[in-house]
């Protein structure tokens, strides 16, 4: 082999050396740098806590009783004695109607009455026939009932106390459809709320509870379960519940905006702060990554509980102790190893 060649030869050696201590050193780089690539991931331990079972329903509220005040046939008014926000007692006289029908009423049952009294002093003796004497008394008791009617009819009363939240017409008018009054009973007052059917259970008649109104942002008022009724609606999978407020200062009133609360006690499950809940795309199912021993994350299906500001109730899924993450979930995948770097 001559020189030239020997030359070749050196040269070839050391270029394979060098690619063999350049592989190798890409090699070492690319171990280091999957290394380096491992997810961060902030994790927390959590653990079981005592959680109140609380919900919250809304509603409007209504007068315990609602009483429209209105003739039984159009009859033309001759008096109001009251307006829109008097309180009225049970009994009292709040209108006055045309009184030409109960004066002819008078008229015919006094008739009436006179004949009734000939006809039976002659049937005591015979001289009426019992045809005769029925027809009289029928007459007499028909104008009485007719008298009666009109009388009830002509000075209208309250049926109950409180207070005129209505009223739809003036001296002289005609009363058509509408009542000449609304009168509502606002002590105390109710809210019907529809509370979901999974609570059936828990909701018990005289249970106490909270409500806030939107229209009174600084009071809550206690208030209790007065009726609860005993069907579920299939369509909403819902029940009605009946809450009755004392009211007895008469700051609550028809038609506000109300917030009911419910507590049905307390339950230990685990709580976990919200941002570590991942809610599954396209799907309502919610996850957390749970860090196991080994270094890597496991995709854990939990049920949610109450929220609590930034915290949830987990009812299943989550066992005390476990330790989830709650930074850096969003670049996971189930069984990936991470890194841990707690504060």
């Amino acid at each position: 082999m001559n020189m030239k060649s020997n030359v070749i030869v050196a040269l070839l050696a050391g270029g394979a050396c060098m690619a063999s201590v350049a592989c190798g050193s890409k090699s070492g780089n690319v171990d280091q740098a999957a290394a380096e690539e491992k997810p961060k991931v902030t994790t927390e331990v959590v653990h079981v806590e005592k959680v109140d079972q609380i919900s919250v329903f809304t509603g409007n509220v209504e007068g315990y009783a609602v009483n429209n005040i209105t003739p039984q046939s159009s009859r033309r008014i001759s008096r109001l004695l009251v307006d829109v926000g008097d309180h009225v007692t049970a009994g009292q006289v709040v209108a006055e109607m045309d009184e030409s029908s109960l004066a002819q009423a008078k008229s015919q049952l006094a008739t009436d009455k006179a004949a009734f009294e000939r006809a039976d002093e002659l049937y005591k003796f015979g001289g009426e026939s019992k045809a005769a004497w029925e027809e009289a008394k029928n007459e007499y008791e028909l104008s009485q009932s007719n008298y009666d009617n009109l009388l009830e009819n002509t000075t209208l009363c309250s049926p109950i106390a409180g207070v005129v939240t209505a009223r739809n017409y003036d001296n002289g008018d005609m009363v058509g459809a509408d009542p000449i009054f609304v009168i509502q009973q606002i002590r105390p007052v109710k809210i019907m709320v529809n509370v979901s059917e999974s609570l059936y259970s828990y909701v018990k008649k005289g249970m106490g509870v909270d409500v806030a109104l939107d229209a009174l942002p600084d009071r809550t008022f206690e208030g209790k379960v007065s009726r609860i009724t005993p069907a579920i609606d299939p369509s909403t999978h819902t029940f009605p519940v009946e809450i009755v407020v004392t009211n007895s200062d008469e700051m609550v009133k028809p038609g506000m905006y109300a917030r009911v609360t419910m507590n049905y006690g307390s339950r230990d499950n685990v709580v976990v702060p919200d941002r570590a809940v991942v809610k599954q795309m396209g799907s309502g199912d919610r996850y957390i990554y749970v860090y196991q021993q080994d270094g890597t994350v496991k995709y854990q299906k939990v049920e949610l509980g109450r929220r609590m500001s930034d915290r949830y109730e987990i009812t299943e899924g989550l066992a005390d102790g476990d330790e989830i993450v709650v930074k850096g979930q969003n670049a996971l995948n189930n069984g990936v190893s991470v890194e841990r770097v707690n504060e």
